[in-house]
């Protein structure tokens, strides 16, 4: 989350007075994350998320991201719910954007990830995808495997003023990544986006997961790549086996994998690696002064990525292909 363009008091009470949600006491931005404008909103009868969707956002996907919050609420999924105002729209305009409300899930994301987040983490995302198999609608992944090269070509001559040599590296890296990506794997409604302040809890349980608005149409397994980048990794960049461990004995337990999709993981993690690394180095080379978010550091990911593509074999993730039992997590 974070924030891009202020919304003005009038312009505010304007919009909440769309909905029957009481009138506005407070509204605070939200500073975490990198693509929409977030707002904590406080009215008479509550809390509530306001998000204003911004240009990374393509206007023609929030039905589908709208419509799988509602979907997967009405599974039994803990996930924000979109609001529909008075004229039955979930969706609607402020200060020139397309807008929404949803509801406040309660809960704190992990500022310091354990072993027992991460073993939460794998039943609630395996819960998510079996969730997500009886929703109707598809949209295929925008920052996909074939998004990759154009993403680099954008900042290919500006990559070195992050560390010498780097286009090269990724260059190289993207060659390897088209000549091995696997085909073939089990599919499915994937998040594209569970980093830690993603995923509440309280405790130890998982309260909600959040953000849908990477959300699409992906081998299944890749959602688990990007949590092995996400949660697996220390603050030294050390791999932490026992996380990784615990989050795929835990995801097994409610959604077994395939020998082919075990098989895949270095490579999907390699992918992941790549995905995020080329996403941040656009926007640590592009975000304007003065926007009220934090830049993330690319070269995080560009260690991830060298230690995915020398590793031995899933293996390295501390769990052999294989059924697995509740004693071996």
């Amino acid at each position: 989350m974070a924030v891009y363009t202020e919304v003005s008091d009038e312009e505010l009470e304007a919009f909440v007075a769309e909905y029957d949600i009481g009138t506005v006491i407070g509204c605070k931005g939200i500073a975490e994350g990198v693509e929409n404008s977030n707002y904590l909103l406080q009215t008479s009868n509550g809390s509530f998320i306001l998000t204003l969707y911004e240009k990374r956002v393509d206007p023609d996907d929030l039905p589908f991201f709208i419509g799988l919050m509602e979907h997967l609420a009405s599974q039994g999924l803990a996930c924000p719910t979109p609001l529909h105002g008075r004229d039955g729209k979930t969706l609607r305009e402020l200060c020139g954007r397309p807008a929404a409300i949803i509801t406040f899930l309660q809960g704190l994301w992990p500022r310091r990830v354990t072993a027992r987040h991460c073993a939460a983490l794998g039943r609630a995302m395996a819960e998510l995808h079996l969730k997500g198999q009886s929703f109707p609608h598809s949209r295929p992944n925008s920052l996909g495997l074939g998004n990759w090269r154009p993403l680099f070509e954008l900042e290919a001559r500006r990559a070195d003023e992050v560390k010498p040599g780097l286009a090269e590296q990724l260059r190289g890296e993207l060659d390897w990544l088209e000549a091995h990506w696997p085909a073939d794997l089990p599919t499915g409604i994937i998040h594209a986006d569970l980093f830690p302040d993603n995923v509440f809890f309280m405790g130890d349980r998982v309260s909600g997961l959040i953000d849908f608005y990477f959300a699409c149409t992906d081998f299944l397994a890749y959602d688990i790549a990007i949590c092995l980048n996400a949660w697996c990794f220390e603050p030294d960049g050390a791999f932490n086996v026992t996380k990784a461990r615990l989050m795929l004995c835990n995801y097994q337990q409610v959604r077994p994998l395939t020998a082919d999709e075990f098989r895949s993981l270095p490579t999907l993690a390699r992918g992941a690696a790549m995905r995020f690394l080329l996403t941040r180095l656009y926007d640590w080379l592009n975000t304007p002064p003065g926007a009220f978010v934090k830049r993330k550091d690319p070269m995080e990911y560009e260690r991830k990525l060298r230690f995915h593509a020398e590793i031995g074999g899933p293996g390295a993730y501390g769990l052999e292909i294989g059924p697995v039992s509740a004693g071996d997590c």
